[in-house]
Protein backbone atom coordinates (compact mmCIF):
# COMPACT_ATOMS: atom_id res chain seq x y z
CA UNK A 1 0.00 0.00 0.00
CA UNK A 2 0.98 3.29 -0.74
CA UNK A 3 0.92 6.46 1.42
CA UNK A 4 -2.62 7.47 2.54
CA UNK A 5 -4.09 9.80 0.22
CA UNK A 6 -7.02 11.68 -0.05
CA UNK A 7 -9.00 13.36 -3.11
CA UNK A 8 -11.18 15.79 -1.55
CA UNK A 9 -13.28 13.61 0.79
CA UNK A 10 -12.67 10.23 -0.65
CA UNK A 11 -9.97 8.92 0.87
CA UNK A 12 -7.70 5.65 -0.48
CA UNK A 13 -6.67 4.00 2.94
CA UNK A 14 -5.81 0.00 2.49
CA UNK A 15 -8.74 -2.18 2.80
CA UNK A 16 -11.93 -0.64 1.48
CA UNK A 17 -10.30 2.08 -0.89
CA UNK A 18 -6.62 1.53 -1.57
CA UNK A 19 -4.41 2.22 -4.35
CA UNK A 20 -1.06 0.66 -5.55
CA UNK A 21 -0.06 2.84 -8.33
CA UNK A 22 0.04 6.45 -9.24
CA UNK A 23 0.84 8.16 -12.45
CA UNK A 24 1.55 11.64 -13.82
CA UNK A 25 2.38 13.05 -16.71
CA UNK A 26 3.22 16.90 -17.63
CA UNK A 27 3.82 18.08 -20.87
CA UNK A 28 4.73 21.77 -22.08
CA UNK A 29 4.82 23.36 -25.41
CA UNK A 30 7.76 24.93 -26.78
CA UNK A 31 8.31 27.32 -30.11
CA UNK A 32 10.88 26.96 -32.85
CA UNK A 33 11.58 30.81 -33.71
CA UNK A 34 13.59 31.28 -37.18
CA UNK A 35 16.62 33.33 -36.48
CA UNK A 36 19.10 34.72 -38.99
CA UNK A 37 22.45 32.66 -39.20
CA UNK A 38 21.85 29.61 -37.20
CA UNK A 39 19.63 27.51 -35.64
CA UNK A 40 16.08 28.32 -34.83
CA UNK A 41 16.30 29.45 -31.01
CA UNK A 42 13.31 27.74 -28.61
CA UNK A 43 10.69 30.06 -26.76
CA UNK A 44 8.73 28.31 -24.06
CA UNK A 45 5.46 29.20 -24.56
CA UNK A 46 3.12 26.97 -21.39
CA UNK A 47 2.47 24.55 -20.41
CA UNK A 48 -0.39 21.63 -22.14
CA UNK A 49 -1.43 19.67 -19.51
CA UNK A 50 -0.65 18.30 -15.95
CA UNK A 51 -2.48 15.03 -15.78
CA UNK A 52 -2.27 12.36 -13.07
CA UNK A 53 -3.74 8.62 -13.10
CA UNK A 54 -4.57 6.75 -9.35
CA UNK A 55 -4.53 2.69 -10.39
CA UNK A 56 -5.89 0.33 -7.75
CA UNK A 57 -7.49 -2.72 -6.66
CA UNK A 58 -10.95 -3.30 -4.93
CA UNK A 59 -12.39 -6.68 -3.37
CA UNK A 60 -15.78 -5.40 -2.94
CA UNK A 61 -17.25 -8.37 -2.00
CA UNK A 62 -14.56 -8.85 1.20
CA UNK A 63 -14.04 -5.40 2.01
CA UNK A 64 -16.65 -3.18 0.06
CA UNK A 65 -15.07 0.29 -2.24
CA UNK A 66 -17.89 0.47 -4.91
CA UNK A 67 -19.95 3.03 -3.07
CA UNK A 68 -16.70 4.88 -2.83
CA UNK A 69 -16.06 4.10 -6.46
CA UNK A 70 -20.00 5.97 -6.84
CA UNK A 71 -19.12 8.49 -5.17
CA UNK A 72 -16.33 9.59 -7.58
CA UNK A 73 -18.54 9.18 -10.34
CA UNK A 74 -20.86 11.47 -9.01
CA UNK A 75 -17.90 14.38 -8.26
CA UNK A 76 -16.71 13.65 -11.25
CA UNK A 77 -20.55 14.05 -13.32
CA UNK A 78 -21.34 17.09 -10.95
CA UNK A 79 -18.00 18.68 -12.27
CA UNK A 80 -16.35 18.98 -8.66
CA UNK A 81 -13.02 20.41 -8.16
CA UNK A 82 -11.24 18.39 -5.31
CA UNK A 83 -7.96 19.04 -3.69
CA UNK A 84 -5.08 15.96 -4.13
CA UNK A 85 -2.89 15.41 -0.99
CA UNK A 86 -1.31 13.03 0.77
CA UNK A 87 -1.31 12.03 4.22
CA UNK A 88 2.38 12.59 4.69
CA UNK A 89 2.08 16.31 3.86
CA UNK A 90 2.25 15.96 -0.17
CA UNK A 91 0.25 18.40 -1.89
CA UNK A 92 -0.35 17.83 -5.41
CA UNK A 93 -3.00 21.04 -6.02
CA UNK A 94 -6.61 20.94 -7.16
CA UNK A 95 -8.05 18.58 -9.77
CA UNK A 96 -11.53 17.83 -11.98
CA UNK A 97 -11.88 13.87 -12.45
CA UNK A 98 -11.52 13.32 -16.28
CA UNK A 99 -12.52 9.83 -16.65
CA UNK A 100 -13.19 6.77 -14.10
CA UNK A 101 -13.04 3.15 -15.50
CA UNK A 102 -12.88 -0.30 -13.73
CA UNK A 103 -12.51 -3.90 -14.95
CA UNK A 104 -14.73 -6.31 -12.77
CA UNK A 105 -13.97 -10.14 -12.59
CA UNK A 106 -14.75 -12.98 -10.49
CA UNK A 107 -18.54 -12.75 -9.82
CA UNK A 108 -20.47 -13.95 -7.42
CA UNK A 109 -23.82 -16.25 -8.05
CA UNK A 110 -25.10 -13.17 -7.33
CA UNK A 111 -23.52 -10.92 -10.28
CA UNK A 112 -21.45 -8.78 -7.38
CA UNK A 113 -17.20 -8.80 -8.76
CA UNK A 114 -14.69 -10.09 -5.96
CA UNK A 115 -11.94 -7.64 -7.98
CA UNK A 116 -12.42 -4.28 -9.42
CA UNK A 117 -9.60 -2.93 -11.20
CA UNK A 118 -9.80 1.03 -11.16
CA UNK A 119 -8.48 4.15 -12.74
CA UNK A 120 -9.14 7.80 -12.28
CA UNK A 121 -7.78 9.90 -14.38
CA UNK A 122 -7.17 13.68 -13.25
CA UNK A 123 -6.42 16.70 -14.81
CA UNK A 124 -5.06 19.73 -12.79
CA UNK A 125 -7.60 22.47 -12.28
CA UNK A 126 -5.68 26.19 -13.11
CA UNK A 127 -9.31 28.06 -12.88
CA UNK A 128 -8.56 29.62 -9.81
CA UNK A 129 -6.58 30.51 -6.94
CA UNK A 130 -4.91 27.78 -4.68
CA UNK A 131 -4.47 27.76 -1.19
CA UNK A 132 -3.45 25.30 1.07
CA UNK A 133 -5.71 26.37 3.66
CA UNK A 134 -8.74 25.62 1.20
CA UNK A 135 -8.05 22.51 0.85
CA UNK A 136 -8.25 21.74 4.55
CA UNK A 137 -11.41 23.70 4.58
CA UNK A 138 -12.90 21.30 2.17
CA UNK A 139 -12.15 18.68 3.65
CA UNK A 140 -13.51 18.74 7.02
CA UNK A 141 -15.77 22.19 6.27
Amino acid sequence: MAIPMCLGPFMFHSLRFGYNGLGRELSTRWADVATVGGLNRMQWTGGDDDLTTIEGVLFPHEFGGLAVLEGLRAAAMAGSVLPLITLSGNVYGLHVIEGVSEDQTYHTAMGLPRMDVFRIQLRRYTGGNFSPVSVIQSLFG
